[in-house]
């Protein structure tokens, strides 16, 4: 038999593959056990988190840990087959996002009431996700100095090249739906938001003069919406499943003699990503809620956004964690959750090029000073607009920053740590999710919608998706 069938087709050429998919249906009935036992949401996705990190560093034990897993050929067609279930749960969310926030936020529109002013809500979302962002930069600055990243380090050259760089005055066309199909096709939400807006605001103005008309308009949003929410229900209980094996590839693909060569900049990434998220925390204090019960609230999208590396992705179990396990008004949650999908992300896009620029600035012999730390932080809050939020995107955020401090030429320096870049998008983007989280009980909590009831007595199981 050509052994192209299994090289190309079946992906199985020795017995590690069949080995590992069979661990792997062991432990997904193991899980769903634990469910049949009632064990809580929670506690099952961190326990599918900790046996997906354990199983990816079982994979590269039993391979040797070698210094690269493109030598090792059953590695690949072992994440190939993992990526079946990981890949395909994040497939399935990606296809709730767009018609989840269309509809999420027409309905919202027309329900808005006298105190929520879609101008004072963009306005406020936009001032915070920026206002921690710069933050954000500001401790990765600080922290990348502190481990004195780059100082060293040999420059080897790289063939990594920068991505194309758009201008700011394209980037914010870009967000416009001049094409409304087309938005929704290429995920652009923040399109897809102005959009729907645009619908609602003149749905809301005609039920006023034309109720008995544009009545059956708004039963039908009503019904598909709690459709979509229905089909929402359906996939994210799924979403334990998806994370063991989204992890364990992970760990398993980047091998760890990757890992060791840039731990130093590995280090000051985790650090810089766990202060902002102490701050995020005081800033949940400072709006008056507990941040112990937000994080019982929230681990489920945080452990999501950790293992999926996409913000927007995890976009419909934001949503819902905000609204239905902290309180937060569906509108703002879809709006806040929305727009902190696609800027201002505290991690993609200011702790990661703030530290990269550091790097490459030590590297190159780029004096640092003053100016050169305020223009970073300018540059970043600038670049933050628009950067879509799906693994491998902040690369693009680097660019431009690299690019608008003057080193652009010195990037391919940079090729080691860009070569494990999934290892630093997982705590990048559970940054990402957090900071959007924030942002919606910080609006929320100016807007006087923020139900503490639900916040404090929110001791569910799973998260509850009703389209009530």
């Amino acid at each position: 038999m050509d052994s192209t069938f299994f090289t190309k087709f079946i992906m199985i050429t020795s017995f590690q593959p069949i080995i590992f998919i069979a661990v792997l249906i062991g432990l997904f009935f193991g899980i769903y056990k634990l469910e049949k036992a009632g064990v809580n949401f929670s506690k099952r996705m961190l326990l599918s988190t900790g046996i997906g990190l354990l199983l990816g560093v079982i994979i590269q034990f039993i391979a040797g840990f070698p210094g690269s897993t493109d030598d090792v050929k059953w590695i690949g067609e072992v994440t190939k087959w993992y990526g079946l279930v990981g890949g395909g749960f994040m497939d399935l969310l990606k296809m709730l996002v767009v018609p989840l926030v269309f509809l999420s936020m027409l309905r919202v529109i027309i329900s808005m009431n006298e105190n929520q002013s879609l101008g004072k809500l963009t306005s406020r979302s936009i001032f915070v996700l920026l206002g921690t962002t710069a933050i954000a930069s500001i401790v990765a600055i600080i922290v990348g100095n502190m481990f004195k990243l780059g100082i060293g380090v040999e420059a080897v050259q790289s063939k990594v090249e920068m991505k194309e760089i758009t201008s700011l005055v394209d980037t914010v066309r870009g967000l416009l739906p001049a094409n409304p199909i087309k938005a929704a096709a290429d995920a652009n939400i923040v399109a897809v938001v102005i959009f729907a807006a645009f619908l609602g605001i003149a749905i809301r103005k005609l039920n006023k003069a034309h109720e008995e008309v544009i009545k059956p308009a708004i039963d039908v949003i009503e019904a598909f919406y709690k459709i979509m929410t229905s089909v929402a229900q359906t996939v994210i209980r799924f979403m334990p499943y998806a994370v063991l094996p989204l992890l364990a590839n992970t760990v398993a693909s980047k091998g760890v003699t990757a890992i060791i060569n840039v731990v130093n900049f590995i280090v000051a990434l985790y650090v810089s990503v766990l202060i902002v998220f102490v701050i995020h925390l005081v800033i949940i204090s400072l709006n008056g809620l507990n941040p112990i019960q937000y994080l019982k609230n929230v681990i489920e999208p945080l452990v999501l956004a950790f293992t999926s590396r996409s913000s927007l992705g995890t976009l419909p179990v934001t949503i819902e964690t905000l609204n239905k396990k902290v309180g937060v008004d569906k509108g703002i949650a879809t709006f806040a959750g929305s727009l902190g999908a696609n800027m201002g992300m505290n991690g993609c896009a200011a702790i990661y090029p703030a530290l990269m620029a550091i790097t490459i600035a030590n590297m190159s012999g780029t004096p640092m000073d003053f100016s050169f730390y305020a223009m970073l932080v300018v540059i970043i809050i600038v670049s933050s607009f628009g950067i879509a939020g799906l693994p491998g995107t902040a690369i693009m955020s680097v660019s431009v920053v690299i690019s608008g401090m003057g080193m652009g030429s010195f990037f391919p320096l940079a090729g080691a740590i860009l070569a494990i870049d999934p290892i630093l998008d997982m705590a990048r983007t559970m940054l990402n999710v957090d900071g959007a989280m924030v942002t919606a009980v910080t609006v929320a909590k100016g807007f006087n919608e923020l139900d503490k009831e639900v916040y404090n007595s929110n001791s569910s199981n799973k998260i509850a998706i009703e389209g009530n």
